[in-house]
């Protein structure tokens, strides 16, 4: 599933070196993290991207036990 977030997150991105995806301790969690000049892109008008991305790993997960979340992380 970390493979699914981070190829979608480095096709919409414009710094592809900035891209940092983590799965967290728990397993369910999967935090991403881009560039401050990218954050617009990964969020969209209104959350409509990262609303997509949600959508799209929530469906991908349906049918393994693991049900994933994404979390979108300010860059350090």
């Amino acid at each position: 599933m970390v493979e699914l977030v981070k190829y979608m997150i480095t096709e919409l991105v414009d710094d592809k070196d900035a891209v940092v995806i983590t799965l967290a301790e728990d397993g369910e969690t999967i935090n991403v993290q881009v560039a401050q000049s990218d954050m617009g892109k990964i969020i969209g008008k209104e959350g409509r991207i990262a609303k997509a991305i949600r959508t799209i790993v929530k469906a991908a997960s349906a049918r393994s036990e693991v049900k994933y979340s994404v979390v979108i992380l300010e860059n350090e």
